[in-house]
């Protein structure tokens, strides 16, 4: 009986954002495989495998199959490919011998043969190289260790380009199966689907990692298992989406503010659904100034895309708005998404909404959310950059990277069309698709386009790994539509998600406003506050005669900013539009408050977004903290005062020396027998400067 996957598997969506349907997008870590593929054909060897030692007598490996990749690394590098032979079993240590051998061990087996069937020949003919292991328990670990090796072959071994094409070795890995099912799907005969990927790999005939043969067996397998498991297919889905609508009511019945929606298709079947949990609503009415609408994966299994709401609280953790799946990735289906959204966050719009390159989310956002600030993050767009120009770009993909993320980073937009137009002639990329597309929607992720639009630090790496982690955690191991539900459920917690451990925040600078946005800030955007501060200290500073400031890097010449400052309403602006981008004050408008003698920051530079109060978990004792930094400071007080009487003279700093070291190693010693937790964690790290 045909049997359809347990697992729901998510896959990034391939399909590249310039419009072309023959263009589709493959990420770095998913074309890895790939790529190694290629390169080996490229090399004619595998230089991984140049400095491997041959497999002996008494190696050590920590698994069976660790054992079996090492063997079958040696054995292509040696112009053959091995199997699993035999295997014992005992009830203590379960398998504890692995025979693996060549792959032309043995002899074929004489069986009788059917009127009309094809008599193959085996390529079997009594090697005896092989690598034998035994398992035994060491110190309470299993090893493997190798008890008898050879590999003496009475076959001749096969040259580089004719061992990658023995059956071990030709794999189609998983972005190239879905590449040949999209390609197959448009009518491409086979020996145009093989000529269409050698042209997007850079190639030349022959050279894939896998035969003609393999495709045309891969896309008939294919087409059998999906007639045969059609019905049954849509039979789970069926059952799996009404499961996750019966999950739908029963979470509105214990949690009365969790609100959905839900449309029918035709044959009234479900269409799209959306949803949101009532901590989600009660962090938007917060933190939902920006959102992150991901639409990165889709389900293999039910053939639709998720769609989640990020944001960030005051504390920089991630935040789940709301989740959605769509059946088609329609502007259609974008408008009611953004629709059913705002509907559930009680009709407020988001001041800046991200998302990744996709003509029909920004055609639906352009429609539903005319005030709200579309913006692509560079994230989004870094990642695709290798797929998009390696193959025109050859050897020089690396260096227009660099100079890619340094155009991205410019200030002003005038400088940065016009040293883009000096990048695609450098580079010969006049009329590349992607560079239009690009240049096209500069507006919605160049820096300069984008400087003073509010991103509250969404716009980072650490934003995006923080993304790609929750995904990670949304999509590991779901069976079901029911079980991902549920998964997503655990993130929307935001009382669970933001608890965290106790944290101390330090004075750097012992200046009043540090202390004052202490008290005021989370520790998150006390941090980045810091940071700013400290930097200030950098500046120096020219006073204009219409009362506004220019500041210097005392290390730059060029880079110099342009505060104004406007008194009587306690207004300050700078060039940088660092405040207007993060709520955060920049380096430059704060060594201007320092000189107008600001011991505290102005409420309107203190956005209740970042403030400790903005939490929805209750913070750390500010009594603790302060005597943390009472005796913080003291400490360093002392010893800074030893360090000063210790180098007058050498006597002095060889008598410090020697009894400071008896006198610490005697405080460690203590330190280390006391209890290892009192309830109570103190972080004196101090932060990098940015």
């Amino acid at each position: 009986m045909a049997s359809i996957p347990s697992k729901s598997t998510w896959m990034r969506r391939q399909q590249c954002p310039c419009g072309d349907w023959k263009c589709f997008v493959t990420y770095d870590g998913d074309a890895e495989e790939s790529a190694a593929a290629s390169q080996l054909v490229k090399n004619g060897s595998c230089s991984s495998f140049e400095a491997m030692v041959a497999p002996y007598v008494g190696m050590v490996f920590k698994s069976d199959e660790d054992a079996f990749e090492y063997y079958g690394n040696f054995a292509r590098k040696n112009g053959f490919s091995i199997r699993k032979e035999r295997s014992r079993l005992s009830p203590q240590l379960g398998i504890y011998k692995r025979d693996f051998v060549c792959y032309r061990s043995g002899f074929a087996r004489k069986r009788p043969t059917a009127e009309h069937q094809r008599d193959r020949k085996s390529v079997r003919c009594g090697c005896d190289a092989k690598m034998y292991l035994s398992k035994e328990v060491v110190e309470g670990e299993c090893q493997w260790f190798v008890i008898q090796f050879s590999n003496v072959h009475n076959h001749e071994l096969l040259e580089d380009d004719q061992v990658r094409l023995l059956p071990a070795y030709r794999k189609i890995n998983e972005a190239d199966q879905e590449r040949i099912l999209l390609l197959s799907k448009a009518g491409f005969p086979i020996h145009r689907i093989v000529k269409v990927l050698e042209l997007e790999k850079g190639i030349q005939g022959g050279q894939l990692p896998f035969l003609e043969r393999d495709v045309r067996n891969f896309v008939q397998n294919r087409k059998k298992v999906v007639q045969e498991n059609d019905a049954l297919l849509c039979e789970k889905r069926e059952n799996d989406t009404g499961e996750l609508l019966e999950a739908c009511r029963a979470t509105k019945e214990g949690d009365p503010y969790f609100v959905y929606d839900v449309t029918m298709d035709e044959n009234d079947k479900v269409e799209n659904i959306a949803w949101s949990y009532g901590d989600s609503v009660q962090a938007y009415t917060m933190f939902g100034d920006v959102v992150y609408f991901d639409t990165t994966y889709r389900s293999i299994t039910y053939g639709m895309l998720f769609g989640a709401w990020l944001g960030i609280d005051n504390k920089g953790k991630t935040v789940l708005f709301g989740g959605t799946l769509l059946q088609a990735e329609t502007p259609r289906s974008f408008v009611w998404a953004l629709q059913t959204f705002v509907r559930f966050m009680k009709g407020i719009c988001p001041q800046t909404i991200l998302t990744d390159l996709d003509p029909g989310l920004r055609e639906a956002i352009r429609s539903e959310l005319p005030n709200t600030k579309h913006v692509v993050s560079i994230w989004n767009i870094l990642p695709k950059l290798s797929c998009w120009f390696s193959l025109p770009l050859g050897s020089r993909c690396a260096e227009f990277r660099t100079q890619f993320e340094a155009l991205y980073l410019l200030d002003g937009a005038e400088d940065f069309e016009y040293r883009w137009n000096q990048m695609v002639g450098q580079y010969g990329i006049n009329s590349d698709k992607h560079m239009a597309l690009l240049f096209s929607l500069r507006t919605s992720w160049a820096f300069p386009y984008t400087k003073g639009c509010f991103l509250a630090r969404m716009a980072t790496s650490g934003y995006s790994k923080s993304v790609e982690a929750f995904l990670r955690g949304v999509f590991s191991a779901q069976i079901c539509l029911r079980s991902f539900f549920d998964q997503v459920g655990n993130y929307a917690s935001h009382k669970i998600q933001a608890s965290e451990e106790m944290q101390y925040m330090h004075i750097r600078t012992c200046l009043p406003i540090e202390e004052h946005a202490r008290g005021i800030f989370s520790p998150f955007a006390f941090r980045a506050f810091q940071r700013e501060l400290v930097q200030a200290m950098q500046y120096a500073s020219s006073e204009m005669a219409d009362g506004s400031y220019v500041l210097r890097h005392f290390k730059k010449m060029d880079g110099e900013r342009l505060v104004i400052w406007i008194p009587e309403v306690e207004q300050i602006h700078c060039s940088c539009k660092e405040f207007e981008s993060s709520g955060i004050l920049c380096r430059h408008a704060l060594r201007v408050l320092l000189i107008k003698n600001y011991f505290q920051l102005p409420e309107k530079y203190l956005p209740s977004r970042w403030r400790k109060d903005s939490s929805l978990a209750p913070y750390d004792n500010l009594g603790d903290q302060n005597a943390s930094d009472e005796w913080f400071q003291e400490f360093c007080s002392l010893t800074g005062t030893l360090f000063t009487e210790s180098s007058i003279t050498k006597e002095r700093a060889d008598f410090v020396h020697r009894e400071l070291s008896k006198e610490l190693k005697r405080l460690i010693n203590e330190v280390t027998n006391m209890p290892p937790s009192d309830g109570v964690a103190m972080d004196l790290t101090v932060s990098p400067t940015g």
